[in-house]
């Protein structure tokens, strides 16, 4: 069973004309029903999850481009389509403004399908993590902009959201579900369906970055001041380019090159925090692409803990 995915798709912009958006709704709210009723509502997240059967869904409902759209419009549709949580199940956040305001909507959404206070919580830091680890762990050029979390009063979860790079015009949808994650930072994404990229891509999610996750987390705990020293004994002992080709320059990687600055700010509330385990160490305030980067850097140039620079895609849309 597939317990997240990726497709990439082409980044189109535009919106849907109403008529048609009003007719996908309808019929969404039909689908979702029969699922509901029939399969129950954790199939429902299984299918959602699955980046087939979702760009099935949205030509069955008459989206049929090929697009970034398909993302943010089936997802606004279904939106529409669960409104109050009759069925047992609400969407919360999406594109731009409403991606930042999921978390809030998620407290909303879990209070009104009756979910008690430490269930809600758990939802929340679902939300925060899925797109920190989209967006900062795993760092393959696409930048979030839409975050949608379906949420079902047994308390269960999926996330779809999605990244654009515009330098190669593609987006890419990132799906996951709470059945069978057993973590967030560790091979997270079971089945990824995409364009497998030539460059590098960092990737701290990966099996084989275990090593880097505990060394970034150990140098978060002992301060920035130490952090900064070690950082530049690491860019001394070879160029970046180098480091990210494994001894061959990598140039065109470009929103893979270290940052001159990093966030400090972030690594003084890390050591003030003291995180336990990389994903605590993600959702401190802050930490972003840039930190991740450096203290990744440091983990594999001056401790001899190896990144993966594997693009997690395994499939691809034929």
């Amino acid at each position: 069973m597939r317990r997240s995915g990726v497709a990439d798709l082409p980044l189109h912009g535009g919106r849907a004309p109403s008529w048609l958006f009003s007719r996908m709704v309808r019929l969404a709210r039909a689908i979702v029903k029969v699922i509901v009723l029939e399969y129950g509502r954790i199939e429902l997240l299984r299918r959602l999850s699955d980046p087939y059967w979702f760009q099935a869904l949205g030509n069955v409902l008459g989206f049929d481009w090929h697009s970034s759209g398909v993302t943010t419009v089936v997802t606004g549709a279904l939106r529409e389509a669960l409104g109050g949580g009759e069925l047992g199940v609400v969407v919360c956040g999406g594109k731009g403004r409403k991606a930042l305001e999921t978390p809030r909507e998620v407290m909303a959404a879990a209070e009104k399908l009756g979910l008690p206070e430490f269930k809600i919580r758990e939802l929340v830091r679902a939300s925060r993590l899925t797109a920190k680890v989209d967006n900062a762990a795993l760092q393959d050029g696409y930048t979030i902009y839409h975050h949608a979390m379906v949420v079902t009063e047994e308390g269960a979860w999926a996330v779809i959201q999605q990244g654009m790079n515009e330098g190669v015009k593609l987006a890419r949808r990132y799906h996951w579900l709470s059945e069978g994650l057993e973590s967030f930072v560790r091979e997270p994404h079971a089945a990824i369906v995409g364009e497998r990229r030539e460059e590098a891509v960092l990737n701290m999610v990966a099996l084989e970055s275990e090593g880097a996750r505990k060394a970034s987390v150990d140098l978060a705990k002992e301060g920035p001041r130490r952090v900064a020293r070690l950082l530049a004994e690491a860019q001394g002992m070879a160029t970046l380019d180098a480091w990210l080709g494994g001894g061959a320059p990598t140039p065109r990687v470009k929103y893979l090159r270290m940052p001159w600055r990093v966030n400090w700010d972030a690594l003084k509330r890390a050591y003030e925090i003291q995180p336990s385990s990389y994903e605590e160490l993600l959702l401190v305030r802050g930490v972003g692409p840039s930190t991740v980067r450096a203290l990744a850097l440091i983990s594999s140039l001056i401790y001899g803990e190896e990144v993966s620079w594997r693009d997690p895609v395994k499939y691809s849309f034929a």
